[in-house]
């Protein structure tokens, strides 16, 4: 009796173990997802106050009929890139709080499709702030 009492305990304790690690392993891959998200975030921001300086000198140059179409759009696509990274923000605080973003508490599945979606919405929000930026720079000719 006391074998099967044994072998009941140290399968108990490994089913424990074994469960406990796969809970860790979720938390860590959520937790490194959210830092990714927020590093790309983080990477980009900075660029806002050049969307901006680009933005106004553009501006500056269309005012005074020296601009293009070309000039144009560049402008527009910048302010098109600035507005795109305020909505992602603005949503992503909206869906995660504080704890989820920062100090690394689980999400529900439910939370974590939606920052499978944020990831994405970044990438895309990277992808046209550095389009924007580099076409305008193109054309002012900024180094």
């Amino acid at each position: 009796m006391k074998k099967y009492i044994l072998i009941f305990a140290t399968l108990f304790a490994t089913l424990a173990f074994s469960c406990k690690e796969d809970k860790k392993t979720e938390v860590s891959a959520e937790t490194s997802q959210m830092k990714e998200v927020m590093a790309i975030h983080d990477e980009v921001m900075p660029k806002m106050s050049k969307i901006g300086r680009l933005a106004a000198t553009l501006r500056k140059k269309i005012d005074t009929d020296q601009g293009t179409a070309e000039d144009k759009q560049a402008m527009e696509d910048l302010q098109d890139a600035n507005k795109s990274m305020m909505d992602w923000m603005q949503g992503f605080s909206k869906n995660f709080d504080t704890e989820e973003r920062i100090d690394g508490k689980a999400l529900t599945s439910e939370k974590q499709k939606l920052l499978d979606e944020e990831e994405k919405k970044i990438n895309i929000v990277k992808e046209k702030m550095n389009t924007s930026i580099a076409k305008a720079e193109a054309l002012l000719e900024v180094n």
